[in-house]
């Protein structure tokens, strides 16, 4: 993996990491207050999946 992924790797798991750990659990996981840290956390995921597809595109490309 290109450090060019580690790093974008890195900053979407701990993106994600601070936005669970912000949700305010007592209030009940969706609450209106929690949609803005769900939010984030689907983006977190999302971009965490991108880096995993270009990465194993880039892989492919090299092989071809």
């Amino acid at each position: 993996m290109k450090i060019f992924y580690k790093i974008f790797l890195i900053i979407f798991v701990v993106f994600t990491a601070i936005n669970i750990y912000a949700i305010q659990w007592d209030l009940g996981a969706f609450n209106e207050e929690n949609l803005k840290f769900w939010f984030s956390i689907a983006a977190g995921i999302l971009g965490f999946l991108v880096v995993f597809i270009l990465d194993n595109l880039s892989r492919l490309a090299k092989k071809a």
